[in-house]
């Protein structure tokens, strides 16, 4: 077992232009090992002092020549990558967090994004506060202040050994601890994408916004949990790293509001029980709730929803079905400035042009409210637009990811084992069956406890290729099935399926209750990472959905996916070639699908090198970078934004002068997406 550490890092240039380099361990509670080296410039295989251990009080020299500045950086990178990784693994350390004083990342822009990319180490930078060279003693005051950086990183850590979620002034999401955490550069977004036109056309837009000084306010309802929280943490990250003033901000939690929003949030999407409608009382609750955060943080003095003339935000963004209150707010104190609201949920279109239902009662409400904001974003998802949407207003863009963040960055085997122990250690804890990985393969569907996930029929398709399938199999060919995902705070439905889960489990497929894995986890997201990465095939039969870009994470991964024909699950996969699309609740299809992935591995082997070489940037977050910035940029130069249903990828390709050419991939545009075609609305 590893047990989790924080490690100080600081370094001096000398005179010479060698470099004093010092390292400090701490268990959370002391410093419990230390290390100065004495570096000097060298033009060698990988490393200053390549050779030289990582042990307390060592002090070691390399031979000197004289290097540039930026041969300087990467060597030091590669020296603390290795140092550390060395160390690492002798002592048997996890570490989970490194602080670093502002001088080593200025010597090493690079080594931030190498220690979480290649080590999973998150690195917070921090000012020094000593100064090196007036107070004198050098090997002193750099061994200190390593110390000082190991003691200043561990106190942005919880319990859990996971970097807080913060909230600071106004509101305001602090992401990645207001930014002391430094996870990406500039050069690994570059590297992330698969075509040098989507960075071109994404960077054309950055440097107008930048050169204008544009400000943007999003508003959601909650910074974690869910996939506009992992969205919204990655947008605010790349803008930072590219120099885009761009905000983020949420409302102080109310669960009584929750349980409303997430109610209706069932409801629009037709999954909640008939009896519930949206009432007076609840409506009443919400509009108090937004207004009273608005008053006391928001539209006050200096807040993001003043006018632009005293400092508001130049566009403001409402990513969220909970707060559309915020629309009319937002343009009552500044007419003519642009909103956009975004609906990323599955609404049922259906039984909105039915009326009098209660999904058409909770959408009026929603569309009363919104209707005023200038574009109307949705999934690409022609079901998903009531009719009352103006067709001009409608513009698509698809839920994304980040390659870059704990959910989907490579991790090395060390690493992967690691967590995969982590979540063994919290299933025996919640007397759940363990994982037999390596040992045996598993299915997997990652997804939030939610009635529209489907995850009852994950159930009985496991059960259904058990029994017609594998019922002579040996016990190492038969594959375990997970079912895992983290809550949200604003998910109070989360509990309830997870014991419905647990309760199918015991009274329906006892026979093979041991190979079944359900739990829900925490907010480590690299548990989830190790977890699909090494997953045989994954699963998504959701009953209803908007997006969920989970399915692109896994063909990403090279695992081939499973998935149902609802939302814009379809939009991810190539049929027969990155995976299969079956119709919701057809278990016996899933069963047929999972046996032959499982039995036929040259099938399997060009399924999954297809799934891993055909993911489109769109998901990604500079494809979702380029359409806010080219929204963004657009709409505060007093431009008009009319998608009249377009995706707005496209709209930001050919306003930047690169539109698509022939062969270049991206997500399938489908005919019926067009509003303005005689399609009729049918439920998905």
């Amino acid at each position: 077992m590893l047990q989790p550490a924080f490690l100080g890092i600081a370094a001096f240039v000398r005179g010479d232009g060698g470099v004093d380099a010092a390292f400090v361990s701490h268990d959370g509670t002391y410093s419990i090992d230390f290390a100065v080296e004495k570096l000097r410039n060298q033009k060698q295989k990988h490393s200053p002092a390549g050779n030289s251990g990582f042990e307390a009080g060592t002090d070691t020299a390399s031979p000197a020549s004289h290097i540039s500045p930026e041969e300087l950086s990467s060597l030091l990178a590669d020296y603390f990558v290795s140092k550390i990784r060395d160390y690492e693994q002798g002592h048997y350390y996890k570490f989970v967090g490194v602080g670093m004083t502002r001088r080593v990342a200025t010597l090493s822009p690079e080594l931030p994004s190498r220690l979480w990319a290649e080590l999973d180490i998150v690195p917070m930078i921090f000012e020094q506060s000593l100064d090196y060279q007036k107070l004198g003693g050098e090997r002193v005051m750099v061994d200190e202040e390593a110390d000082s950086m190991a003691r200043k990183c561990l106190t942005y850590f919880g319990p859990t050994m996971q970097p807080r979620v913060m909230v600071g002034f106004r509101n305001e999401v602090q992401v990645d601890a207001g930014g002391h955490a430094q996870l990406t550069w500039l050069g690994s977004y570059q590297k992330s994408v698969r075509s040098e036109r989507t960075w071109a056309a994404c960077m054309k837009y950055v440097q107008s916004l930048k050169q204008r000084n544009v400000r943007i306010a999003f508003f959601s309802s909650t910074p974690q949990g869910g996939g506009v929280a992992l969205m919204r943490h990655a947008l605010i990250r790349f803008f930072r790293v590219v120099g885009v003033d761009c905000k983020w901000y949420v409302p102080k939690p109310k669960p009584e509001a929750f349980r409303i929003t997430k109610t209706n949030h069932n409801i629009l999407q037709g999954v909640a029980d008939p009896k519930e409608r949206l009432t007076e009382a609840q409506i009443s609750i919400l509009q108090e709730w937004l207004c009273q955060n608005a008053q006391r943080f928001w539209t006050c003095e200096g807040g993001p929803l003043r006018p632009r003339s005293e400092g508001g935000a130049d566009v403001v963004i409402i990513d969220d079905p909970q707060m559309p209150d915020l629309v009319p707010l937002a343009k009552q104190y500044d007419p003519s400035r642009p909103v956009i609201f975004r609906s990323h949920i599955q609404i049922r279109a259906d039984l909105v042009d039915k009326k009098d239902n209660p999904t058409a009662d909770v959408w009026d409400w929603l569309w009363n409210k919104v209707k005023s904001a200038d574009v109307f974003i949705s999934h690409p998802v022609r079901e998903f637009v009531p009719g009352d949407v103006p067709t001009q207003k409608v513009g698509y863009m698809p839920a994304t990811t980040d390659w870059l963040d704990g959910l989907n960055k490579n991790m090395d085997t060390y690493n992967a084992q690691y967590y995969i122990h982590e979540f063994n250690s919290e299933c025996q804890k919640q007397l759940v069956s363990r994982l037999a990985f390596p040992l045996r393969p598993y299915i997997i569907q990652i997804a939030r406890f939610d009635p529209s996930k489907g995850i009852p029929h994950v159930l009985e398709s496991y059960a259904e290729l058990r029994r017609t399938y594998m019922k002579n199999k040996d016990l190492k060919d038969i594959p375990q099935l997970v079912i895992a995902g983290h809550g949200a705070v604003d998910d109070p439905d989360s509990s309830w399926i997870y014991y419905q889960t647990i309760e199918a489990l015991e009274k329906k497929y006892e026979e093979i209750r041991s190979d079944v894995i359900v739990m829900r986890v925490g907010p480590t997201d690299q548990i989830l990472n190790a977890l699909l990465s090494n997953a045989k095939i994954a699963l998504q039969l959701s009953t209803r959905e908007g997006f969920e870009v989970k399915i692109s994470e896994a063909l990403h991964k090279f695992i081939p996916a499973i998935v149902t024909r609802v939302g814009g699950i379809g939009l991810q996969i190539a049929d027969t070639k990155s995976g299969f699309l079956v119709e919701p609740g057809d278990v016996k299809t899933v069963a047929r699908h999972l046996h032959s992935l499982l039995s036929d591995e040259e099938a399997y082997k060009t399924m999954s090198q297809y799934a891993g070489t055909h993911v489109s940037d769109e998901v990604g977050t500079v494809g979702n970078a380029l359409c806010w910035a080219y929204l963004a940029d657009t709409l505060s130069r007093g431009e008009e934004v009319l998608p009249n249903s377009q995706w707005i990828n496209d709209m930001a390709m050919e306003k930047a002068g690169l539109p698509y050419v022939k062969g270049e991939g991206h997500l399938p545009r489908e005919e019926m997406l067009d509003l303005t075609s005689p399609v009729n609305r049918e439920s998905t």
